[in-house]
């Protein structure tokens, strides 16, 4: 367990030294890893070695359902081909430096990068579903003043195989895989196997997953993909601060599910504690959020985060305000306990205060959740996740807010 009496300095001190004594010599990898490549882009690559796109397919197969990470094992390839991939490509894994188990079954894993930067990832199991938290970024540039991330500063963007290399990691720890409950079982008849151990995928860990735009879209392609892991678009979600532009971009290009942290109701309280807001204001940003939902099946609707912050944004004027900006949108609030880290200056809402806030926006017609705590014991809750981040960049969006860190494709 994590010794929550620490500061985040000396949790990234520690985490430093179990990094380093996990860590061989890093090198650069002179093959690709195809973790990184959608199935559009790995077909390319097979096409240029002279290979029918099929086989491309198939290598999918072999990784995503069958779990192989290998290409000795990969049994309707002729050897030939086999030994040209292992010339060319690897399916490399990151590799695990903790694992933390919470008292209610949450799962955290600090996972090493090159450079000796870690990222975490979090699994949450609950009842009839298994949800996976992932990170698409070594820290955070968007300067939220209640997470623990954004605190840590921001050092780069992860590759897209560093993203998707997380699901599958995940995926083999704990048994399996997209297509049925265990890769040892597949032989067994569909009904005798279980659920996914894996069903939805949040882009909600480390980072700004829009800020990040050319590695996060083929990787949620992955996902999607059939040759892939197999999700719905509605069990894949997306979690932004606001970035309008990639926004509209990512509606065009893969229209997945979208949540949108929000946590204030008005331009001058989201301007102190969701800097970027004021690059793209709420009106700017909701119009946004329209734009996402317009034409959509009557039942879409965007998931509109909001931490409670107590004697910040948790007042009853507060909810009434968000109701009325909410009103007549396809909307899903979701009320989330702040959840505390050395240094910070916010307390959790009571959960009087939650309670009321919640009753007044149902009364206005607004379906609304508070999300259960889940890990906090092992600071894998939301807004605590930390990681390790090498050579800090602190790009503060308060001074800053011109100069968003954007990636595209």
């Amino acid at each position: 367990m994590t010794d929550k009496g620490i500061d985040s300095e000396d949790r990234a001190a520690a985490l430093a030294a179990a990094v380093e004594s996990a860590r061989p010599q890093d090198r650069p990898s002179p093959v690709t890893n195809l973790f990184g490549l959608d199935r559009a882009q790995l077909r390319a690559a097979f096409a240029a070695m002279g290979e029918k796109p099929y086989r491309a397919d198939q290598v999918m197969q072999w990784i995503y359902r069958r779990g192989q990470d290998g290409f000795d094992g990969m049994s309707n390839l002729s050897k030939d081909l086999r030994a040209r991939l292992a010339r060319h490509f690897e399916i490399r894994t990151p590799e695990l430096v903790t694992e933390q188990v919470s008292t209610d079954g949450t799962r955290k894993w600090v996972l090493r990068l090159d450079g000796g930067n870690a990222i975490e990832t979090v699994y949450i199991p609950e009842e009839g579903r298994a949800t996976l938290c992932i990170s698409s970024q070594v820290g955070c540039a968007m300067d939220c003043s209640f997470c623990s991330t954004a605190q840590q500063g921001f050092n780069r963007n992860l590759t897209t195989a560093e993203i998707i290399a997380q699901v599958w990691f995940a995926a083999r720890t704990l048994g399996g895989d997209f297509h049925g409950q265990h890769w040892k079982d597949r032989d067994q008849p569909e009904d005798e196997r279980g659920g996914r151990v894996i069903s939805n995928i949040v882009f909600m860990g480390m980072g700004e997953p829009l800020a990040n735009y050319n590695a996060v879209l083929p990787a949620i392609r992955i996902l999607l993909d059939d040759f892939g892991f197999g999700l719905s678009k509605r069990r894949v979600t997306v979690s932004t601060s606001g970035l309008v532009p990639y926004m509209d971009r990512l509606r065009e290009d893969v229209d997945t599910a979208l949540a949108v942290s929000l946590h204030a109701p008005d331009d001058a309280l989201r301007d102190e504690i969701v800097p970027i807001n004021r690059k793209y204001p709420i009106a700017e940003l909701l119009n946004a959020c329209r734009r996402y939902t317009a034409g959509k099946d009557r039942k879409t609707h965007i998931v509109y985060e909001y931490v409670m912050l107590d004697g910040i944004n948790d007042r009853p004027e507060h909810a009434r305000k968000l109701a009325k900006l909410l009103a007549g949108m396809p909307a899903k609030v979701n009320l989330i306990p702040f959840n505390p880290f050395p240094q910070t200056r916010y307390r959790r809402s009571s959960p009087e205060a939650i309670q009321a806030f919640a009753k007044i926006l149902r009364d206005k017609h607004i379906l609304t959740t508070t999300r259960k705590t889940r890990g906090d014991d092992i600071d894998a809750a939301c807004g605590q996740l930390v990681g390790k981040v090498m050579s800090r960049q602190k790009n503060r969006l308060g001074t800053r807010i011109g100069d968003v860190p954007v990636t595209t494709a």
